[in-house]
């Protein structure tokens, strides 16, 4: 069982022994909108998420993943941890917010296998606001996920292939936080703050940050009171499982403020 698994996890120089089973209840503390998955359908999508990296070439070995349901009827994501290409064990799910075609500058996030690295730094939220009032990136100091740029259907006009830079990033707790659960991004994924903390904490997406810094590299975008593992992982994985209907786990109860200019 995965519970018997002991991460040896490090802050600076100390060594602290967690297993799956606090890994969950860390991300439990951490995330307020969490989903209860059952168990059958973490299941399924491990496979999903393991067929999607197999096909990829990603190498089986023990890694965090993030998997995204981008169907408008989930909205979803899930924290994996990849013990291996036959085990995969699901630490925290919540709801998110992908691309919503239809309007200008909307695109659709495009399923796939996304690599997390250097080539395309990330950065963090500066937590200012825009005309609307809106502080798209979330509070000040939450950590954007940089995907570079990435083909997919424009979400206007003929619908043609178009580039978008395709970001995982926290949003404005106060007017778009509570809209998690439904399609109503430019094409990027919005995610609650406090799982914006838990992958930034644990590096889930930071093993290609974490060899720089073990080759001497100034990493600055990485927190000073990160717990890293050895399971730190690189991919993003987006998969659309075509749900005609939302399933009664993924049912998050929104929180829907009107945006009125200010």
């Amino acid at each position: 069982m995965l519970g018997a698994h002991l991460l040896l996890a490090t802050v600076g120089h100390a060594a602290t022994p967690l297993s799956v089973a606090e890994l969950r209840q860390t991300y439990a503390t951490l995330v307020e909108q969490r989903l209860s998955v059952p168990d059958p359908e973490a299941w399924r999508y491990g496979r999903m998420m393991e067929t999607a990296l197999r096909e990829n070439g990603a190498r089986p070995e023990p890694q965090f993943v993030l998997l995204v349901d981008c169907a408008p009827s989930v909205q979803a994501m899930f924290v994996y941890l990849r013990l291996s290409d036959q085990e995969a064990r699901l630490v925290g799910a919540s709801p998110v917010s992908t691309g919503r075609p239809g309007a200008y500058e909307h695109f659709a996030t495009p399923p796939g296998v996304f690599e997390h690295t250097l080539r395309d730094p990330d950065f963090r939220a500066e937590g200012t606001k825009n005309a609307q009032g809106v502080r798209g990136y979330g509070k000040a100091g939450m950590r954007v996920f940089d995907f570079g740029w990435v083909v997919t259907p424009r979400g206007w006009g003929d619908g043609r292939p178009g580039a978008m830079r395709l970001q995982v990033h926290a949003t404005d707790p106060d007017l778009l936080e509570g809209r998690l659960g439904t399609a109503c991004s430019k094409g990027c994924i919005r995610i609650p703050s406090g799982a914006n903390v838990f992958l930034d904490r644990h590096g889930v997406l930071d093993a290609d940050y974490e060899r720089a810094l073990r080759e001497g590299h100034a990493v600055w975008q990485l927190r000073s009171d990160r717990l890293t593992t050895p399971w730190s992982g690189r991919y993003l994985v987006v998969v659309d499982s075509a749900k005609p209907e939302r399933p009664v786990w993924a049912a998050f109860r929104t929180r829907v403020r009107s945006l009125r200019p200010r």
